[in-house]
Formats: C-alpha cells, structure tokens, sequence
C-alpha cells in the first residue's frame, strides 16, 4: 500500500501539472466554451466532430446565462472535453492515493488526511469547473479555479513528503536552515502572488483579444496598463530572492545532497520561467507562449514548495515519529 500511495501520489501530482498546462491550452485557444454544458458536451459524452451532428437550434437550446453560444468549432470543442478527460482521470489518481493513504493510519495519520483532502480538493474543483461554464467564463472563478490547483498541488507534495520521512532525514544543511527557510518561503509567497497577477494579465490579453479581433497585439501590453507594471516589476523582486535562495544553498550545502539539486532546479525553471516571459514581451503576446509560461510559473511554486519540504524533514520526522 504505501508503494501505492507513493507511487500514485507523484502521478497525481504531474496529472495536476498536465491539467494546469492543458487548461492554459484551452484559454490562450478560446475554448473554454467549446462545451457550453456540463458534465456532457453538447448534451452528449462523446462531443460532436461535425455541425451536422448537432440539432439546428443548438445555439439557443445551450446558450450560457441567456446569451448565444458561439459556432460550433470542432478543435474548441475537443480542446474542452480533452481538458475534462484529464480531470475525470486526476479523480481516480487522487482516489488511488487516498486508499494507498490508509496504510499510514496508525503510522503517521497527517498523510491520510493530507490525501483526504486533496480528494476532496479535486472534487471540489470539478464542480468549479463546472461553474466556469456556467458564468460563461467568469474571471473571478478562473482564477480560484487555478489557485486552488496550486493548493492541491502543496497538499500533494506535503503528503508525500512525510511518507519517505525515514528515508530521507539527514538530508538539508544544519548550517544556515533558518535563513534558508525564511527567504525561500518569501520565494514561494512571491511565486503565487506572481501567478495571481499574472492570471489578471491574462484576463487583460483575453479581453483585448476579443476587442481588437486579434489584431495589433504589439500595443496590447501598453493597453493592459498597471497589472502589467505590477506583474513586470514582481519578476524582478522573484529573480532577485531566488537568486539569494541560490547563494545561501550553494554556501550551506557544500553543493551535494538533494538540497543543493533541487535549490538548481529551482534556479533553472526560473530561468525557463523568465525566458518565457520575455518571448511573450518581444514576440508580441504569441497564444503557444502563454500555457508555457502559465506552466513554468506553477511549476516553479511546486519545486520551491519541495525544496521547502526537505529543509524542514528533521521537523517532519519528528512529527511523524
């Protein structure tokens, strides 16, 4: 059961990823809508591939908040429900790990509800995806929505953490831990405040989109205005402590242990991260560049997360002892 647990919960944890990439497809594609309905499409398991599939009067028959869907576009709609599919099979990974979660009951109960939790997490999310359609995309509930898929991802990652405690005791620096700890938690907080104004952004180039009918993207960053500013002047404060994150690991731990390489993971998906975000700048807001950067963002709040775990496994070992 815990090779179950163990196992399952790493597979989890890269589904979430894949969904948050797969959903950055969706958006930056404009198919979000491509299922006007939920939990079928179209009212139907399987989406149409075809208009003639559909009824004459589809438009009206599944209009979102009295308003007229769009046409029928075939690569929306599959877009969609592909980005559904992920989610149903998210749900039976998050399930798999809640029962290999049972076997730590006696041992060590944190991971069983951590796991419970991110159940019940995922669940949850399903119905608020299901009130993204609903609204006809509203940009309050995308952005929870994305959030709250960063919180099961640190639940996740929590839950196995404590499951290899006992493997993994002796591996973080006993030099420095504290200075450590605290600048790379205000990594992590400005990680997730960066994702946030990065999601109002995003709202922005998507408003923008619509009203410009795609054209003169070069002006669209002037247009978006102080969520841009913020959002531009944030990444430099995110460098700037990561890059301090970096030195005190490199001076602390002596450059070897799972400390050190995870501390140059971090380092190169910030890279990655910033890259990104400059190819989106100079090439005008291209639609591929957007889940990138979406993804590399998420990604780097997980990988600090994990590097925050480890500095702090002689604490977990003893909670879990």
């Amino acid at each position: 059961m815990e090779f179950i647990f163990k196992r399952f919960g790493v597979v989890t944890i890269v589904a979430v990823y894949l969904l948050i990439a797969v959903g950055g497809v969706v958006r930056c594609t404009g198919s979000g809508m491509g299922c006007p309905d939920w939990p079928k499409c179209f009212g139907q398991w399987v989406p149409p591939t075809d208009l003639s599939q559909l009824p004459t009067d589809y438009k009206t028959r599944f209009k979102v908040v009295g308003k007229e869907i769009a046409d029928f576009d075939v690569f929306k709609t599959w877009t969609e429900y592909v980005n559904r599919l992920i989610g149903v099979l998210i749900g039976f990974f998050i399930f798999l790990t809640l029962l290999g979660s049972l076997v730590y009951w006696r041992k060590d109960k944190p991971v069983f509800w951590l796991s419970l939790l991110s159940f019940l997490l995922v669940a949850f999310q399903g119905w608020l995806g299901a009130k993204v359609v609903a609204s006809n995309l509203n940009p309050f509930i995308i952005t929870l929505h994305m959030l709250l898929a960063l919180v099961i991802v640190m639940a996740l990652i929590y839950a196995v953490t404590r499951s290899y405690t006992q493997s993994m005791r002796s591996l973080y620096p006993t030099e420095g831990l504290s200075k450590l700890n605290l600048f790379l938690t205000i990594a992590l907080a400005l990680s997730l405040l960066q994702v946030l104004l990065g999601t109002q952004v995003r709202e922005g180039v998507d408003h923008l989109a619509v009203l410009n009918h795609d054209q003169n993207r070069h002006l669209w960053l002037d247009e978006i205005g102080s969520w841009f500013i913020a959002h531009r002047t944030l990444a430099w404060a995110v460098i700037a402590v990561n890059a301090y994150v970096g030195w005190l690991a490199w001076t602390y731990s002596k450059q070897t242990g799972p400390v050190w390489q995870w501390t140059v993971v971090v380092l190169v998906v910030l890279g990655l991260e910033v890259l990104s975000g400059l190819l989106l700048v100079y090439l005008h807001l291209p639609n591929y560049m957007q889940p990138v950067h979406l993804l590399f963002g998420s990604v780097l709040f997980g990988v600090q997360f994990i590097l925050l775990m480890l500095l702090n496994k002689h604490r977990i070992g003893q909670q879990a002892a």
